[in-house]
C-alpha cells in the first residue's frame, strides 16, 4: 500500500502493510510501544506488555529510572540488547490510561506522528500500540504515515530519509481494510501538502490545474478546466478579476466523481490562490512568504475528490478549484473597481486583499447548478481567523445550526479542529455599497471572519445547504513539527470533507 503515488515533489514514499505478530517476534528495524502514566509511575498500554516482560528489569523500570513519564507526546528510545529481534524500542507517551479501554483516535494518530518523526531514516518500524479495533488500527496506520511525511524536492546533497515502511501490528478484524483506508487518506493528505510547500513559481493556477487534470484522471475522476478566455466568456468575473494583475492566468477546475448506488451529491469548493501578495492593496513584507499557503482550499478538495474516488463512496461528488494569482501590475483590478460575478450580482471591490472570497462565489454559484444537497467552501480566507481561534483551529460557519455542528463534529473526529462561529444579521449592513450590489469587505475591522462568512451567504441560492470553513492558520504551519503534523503545509481539511461525503451515502444520517 503505497502512501504517495501521486507525490509530484516528495523523494521518498512510506509504505504500510499489516501484521498480526506479537511485538516480541516481528522482525523489524524499531518497534514503538505506548506507555501510559500512573500514579505508580510509567506503564506499558496493551501492545507493549511482552516487551516489558521480555527486557532485562522491565521496560516499565526502566523508563522510570530515565524519568520517563509516559505523557502524551514524550518520545525516548532504547536498545533491547536481543532481548526481541528489533534491535531499537521506540516509547512513545500516550498519557493517563482509558478507563474504559477505548482510545481516542486523535491520541493514537498523534502518538504514532511523534514516533514515524523520531524514526527518520529507519528502514521498517513496527508499532505495537493500542489496536483492538479495526479504527484503532486505522488511527495508527494513518499517524505514522503522515507523521512520517517529508518534503525534500528542493534540497539538495546527502539528505536524511524518512520512515521507509510502517508496520501496523493488530488482530484486530477488519483491520486490513482500515489500513488500507488509512493509506488512501494519507496519500490524499501528502499531495495537499506537497502542494502547498511548492513555490508558487513551480505552481501557477495552470500548472495546478494541470496536476488536478493528471491525478484525477488517474482516480477516475471527470476533470474540466475553463481557461481566461472561457472564464470572460461565461462571466466569472470575480476569479477573472482577482487573476488579472498576473502574467499566469487564472483557472476554474471542475472536479466529478459519481457511483451507481448514490442517492445525494455533494459539492466542495476550494480557494486557490497560488500566491497571494494582495493585489494593488499590497500585504506588508513579512505576510508574503508563506501565501503560497493560500491555495490550500483548493489543494484540500482536489485531495478530498481523489480519495472519494478511491475508497468508492456511494455517494455523487463534485469539487470546483477556483484558481488565481493576486498580483499588482498595471492590469489589476483597483480599490473601487465593481466586478460582475457569475451569479450576475456585482461586487464593489474595496480592498484587493480581500480576493479570495471573490473566487469562491463564482465557484459556489456554478457548484450550486448541479443541484447538491451540500456545498461547502474551504478557504484560507481571513487573518481575523487566525486572531479569533488561533493558527490550529478552522473557524465554521454555515447556512443552519444543525449543518455547521455536523460539520464541527466531522473535523473534530478527525483530528482537525474546528469550532462554529455565528453569521450575525447585523454585520451585513457594513458590506453595503453605494454603487454595486455588495462590497467586498466592511471597512470595521471587527467581526472581519464573521463578515467574509456573510458575504459569501449571499450568493448562496435560496434553500441551498451551504457550509464555509476558514482554515487560514492551520493550512500551514509554522511553529515546530507536532504530532503527526509537519512544518509548513498540513492538507488540513482534507480528510473532514471525506468524512463529510461520507455522511452522504446510503444508510447514514447526513
Amino acid at each position: 500500500m503505497r502512501t504517495g503515488q501521486a507525490r509530484l515533489a516528495s523523494a521518498y514514499v512510506t509504505t504500510v502493510r499489516l501484521n498480526a505478530s506479537d511485538s516480541r517476534s516481528v522482525e523489524t528495524d524499531a518497534l514503538v510501544v505506548g506507555i501510559h502514566t500512573s500514579p505508580d509511575g510509567p506503564r506499558p498500554a496493551p501492545g507493549a506488555e511482552g516487551l516489558d516482560t521480555a527486557l532485562t528489569g522491565g521496560l516499565a523500570a526502566t523508563l522510570g529510572a530515565l524519568g520517563f513519564s509516559g505523557k502524551a507526546g514524550e518520545l525516548v528510545k532504547l536498545p533491547t540488547f536481543g532481548a526481541v529481534p528489533a534491535p531499537v524500542v521506540a516509547a512513545v507517551g500516550l498519557g493517563p490510561a482509558p478507563e474504559d479501554g477505548r482510545y481516542e483516535h486523535e491520541a493514537l494518530r498523534r502518538a504514532a506522528g511523534v514516533a514515524a518523526r523520531s524514526l527518520a531514516g529507519t528502514a521498517r518500524a513496527a508499532f505495537a500500540l493500542p489496536t483492538a479495533t479495526a479504527e484503532d488500527a486505522e488511527a495508527v496506520a494513518l499517524g505514522a504515515l503522515l507523521g512520517a511525511y517529508t518534503f525534500t524536492r528542493y534540497r539538495t546533497g546527502e539528505e536524511k530519509t524518512p520512515l521507509g515502511e510502517v508496520v501496523v501490528l493488530s488482530a484486530a478484524t477488519g483491520a486490513e481494510e482500515s489500513v488500507n483506508r488509512a493509506a488512501t487518506l494519507a496519500e490524499a493528505v501528502s499531495l495537499v501538502r506537497d502542494l502547498v510547500n511548492t513555490p508558487p513559481s513551480d505552481l501557477s493556477p495552470a500548472r495546478l490545474a494541470e496536476i488536478a487534470e493528471e491525478t484525477g484522471g488517474k482516480a477516475g475522476l471527470t476533470v474540466d478546466v475553463l481557461d481566461e478566455t472561457v472564464l470572460k466568456e461565461r462571466g466569472f468575473g470575480g476569479i477573472v478579476g482577482v487573476g488579472q494583475g498576473s502574467v499566469n492566468p487564472p483557472r476554474l477546475v471542475r472536479l466529478e466523481y459519481t457511483h451507481p448506488e448514490a442517492r445525494s451529491t455533494v459539492a466542495f469548493v476550494g480557494k486557490g490562490i497560488t500566491f497571494d501578495s494582495g493585489g494593488l492593496s499590497l500585504k506588508p513584507a513579512a505576510s508574503m512568504p508563506w501565501m503560497k499557503s493560500d491555495m490550500g482550499g483548493a489543494g484540500a478538495v482536489l485531495g478530498a475528490l481523489l480519495a472519494v474516488a478511491k475508497l468508492g463512496l456511494r455517494v455523487n461528488a463534485v469539487g470546483y478549484m477556483c484558481l488565481a494569482e493576486n498580483m499588482p501590475s498595471g492590469s489589476a483590478q483597483r480599490p473601487s473597481d465593481v466586478l460582475t460575478t457569475y451569479s450576475g450580482k456585482t461586487v464593489e471591490v474595496l480592498d484587493t486583499d480581500a480576493e479570495g472570497r471573490l473566487v469562491l462565489v463564482d465557484g459556489i454559484t456554478r457548484a450550486a447548478e448541479d443541484d447538491p444537497d451540500l456545498i461547502v467552501d474551504v478557504a484560507t480566507l481571513t487573518g481575523a481567523q487566525i486572531v479569533a481561534l488561533g493558527w490550529r483551529t478552522c473557524g465554521v460557519m454555515a447556512s443552519d445550526d444543525d449543518l455547521r455542528g455536523q460539520v464541527v463534529d466531522a473535523a473534530v473526529a478527525q483530528g482537525e479542529a474546528a469550532w462554529g462561529m455565528p453569521l450575525p444579521d447585523d454585520l451585513r449592513k457594513g458590506l453595503d455599497s453605494p454603487v454595486a450590489d455588495i462590497a467586498n469587505l466592511n471597512p470595521e475591522r471587527s467581526g472581519s471572519m464573521l463578515a467574509a462568512g456573510i458575504f459569501l451567504r449571499e450568493f448562496v441560492p435560496e434553500g441551498v445547504r451551504w457550509a464555509h470553513i476558514d482554515m487560514a492558520g492551520p493550512a500551514f504551519n509554522k511553529e515546530e513539527p507536532h504530532g503527526y503534523t509537519p512544518k509548513g503545509g498540513t492538507g488540513v481539511i482534507t480528510r473532514t470533507l471525506v468524512a463529510l461525503a461520507e455522511r452522504y451515502e446510503p444508510g447514514r444520517d447526513a
